[in-house]
């Protein structure tokens, strides 16, 4: 069994350094020091930025803004979803939440989490 000393992250200098590592050892193979190493960085690197620097979850208008950005859709690719180019409109201009069919046919059609939808 190899020890894997692990450096403490403090603050983002530190976390600059660990992730730089993390980059170098990207390739290592499981079950190797190396691959060890990789395992307790990433570990160590997640809990800090969990802490830190935390990601707020989107709103569900940059869910879908996000949605339609990655796939290339246009308002009208999402009319199905929303029954008119009106209620889409006004959802995105953040007068009208989603309804729970609307939640329901973006996560079942484009995989969007429905933590993101209903926050």
């Amino acid at each position: 069994m190899t020890t894997v000393l692990a450096p403490v992250i403090r603050n983002d200098a530190d976390l600059a350094i660990a992730l730089e590592r993390v980059n170098a050892l990207w390739s290592a193979e499981i079950g190797t020091p190396a691959g060890d190493e990789l395992d307790v960085l990433i570990t160590l690197v997640h809990d800090y930025e969990s802490k830190h620097h935390p990601i707020e979850a989107p709103t569900p208008i940059d869910a879908v803004l996000g949605l339609m950005d990655r796939l290339t859709l246009t308002r009208n690719d999402l009319i199905p979803v929303f029954g008119s180019r009106a209620r889409l409109s006004e959802f995105l201009n953040g007068k009208r939440p989603l309804s729970k069919n609307q939640i329901k046919a973006l996560h079942d059609s484009y995989g969007i989490p429905y933590e993101s939808l209903m926050a």
